[in-house]
């Protein structure tokens, strides 16, 4: 049996310009882009409704980060990838990232091909053989 559902990804991102940045790179690529929030809280409740394959988010945002975010959904006990996006890239940043569950983290300015190639990676992990 094959899962029709397209593969979708929720981008979470405090700048309106960087999450428009990212949701119009996602659709040039003809990505499935199904929500967009511009908190950690209201991403939450955006992923509890639409159980996203993906969520890509920026890990410094006001009241709670990208990292607690990736804590938050690891107990919504929801199937979902996440990718950390950040200006930051001290390794601390990157190794506590990918502690909480991320499975990638791309430095700012994201260049597309490196953002890409991450989404089929996690796409070509996901598909049942």
């Amino acid at each position: 049996m094959t899962n029709s559902k397209p593969f979708s990804i929720v981008v979470v991102d405090d700048s309106a310009f960087a999450r428009k940045q990212i949701v119009d790179l996602l659709k040039s690529a003809n990505y499935n882009v199904v929500a967009t929030a511009s908190s950690a809280q209201e991403a939450i409740a955006i992923i509890r409704e639409k159980k996203p394959e993906l969520v890509i988010t920026d890990v410094v945002m006001p009241e709670m980060s990208g990292i607690d975010l990736a804590k938050k959904i690891s107990e919504l006990d929801i199937e979902t990838s996440i990718i950390m996006v950040s200006s930051l890239s001290h390794e601390q940043v990157i190794l506590e990232s990918i502690t909480q569950g991320a499975i990638d983290f791309i430095q700012k300015p994201i260049h597309p091909e490196q953002l890409f190639d991450s989404i089929e990676k996690i796409k070509n992990s996901k598909k049942v053989n």
